[in-house]
């Protein structure tokens, strides 16, 4: 039987399984406000944001393992909180050169957009932007 004071927090992209780990607690970023979740929580369904998850690190007071995600959604029931992602990565995995390099590039792809008044490639632009942030902000944690 699982211990009842960790909950399981499996992270899931179409690539499959990008994190699976159990701890005291979590902390997501939802489109409504943050969220954290201990063991036992009521059972809950949010969409997140693009933003990073923390994991507590188990047996330790202020250490968080960190997952970069860029949207999704979260679903918490038995004291496992599954998220769905289109993409996440780990901090440990993130090529920090290559995420600077995609905001550049998304900063280009805004400017240009704004001078053309081209809305969708506006909003293109800021969500790739705010996910090459979100991957240099978990990195540099």
């Amino acid at each position: 039987m699982a211990d009842q004071n960790l909950l399981t927090v499996n992270v899931v992209t179409p690539d499959g399984s990008v994190f699976e780990k159990q701890t005291p607690m979590v902390v997501f970023k939802t489109t409504i406000g943050e969220l954290g979740v201990l063991p036992n929580h009521i059972p809950f369904l949010a969409s997140l944001a693009i933003d990073e998850i923390r994991v507590k690190k188990t047996g330790t007071e202020d250490q968080f393992d960190e997952i970069a995600v860029s949207g999704g959604f979260v679903e918490f029931s038995a004291n496992l909180a599954t998220v769905v992602a289109n993409s996440a990565e780990c901090k440990e995995d993130i090529d920090s050169e290559r995420a600077a390099k995609a905001r550049k590039r998304a900063e280009e792809r805004l400017e240009k957009a704004k001078q053309t008044h081209d809305a969708d490639q506006m909003k293109r632009a800021e969500i790739s932007l705010r996910r090459a942030i979100n991957r240099l902000n978990v990195a540099k944690h």
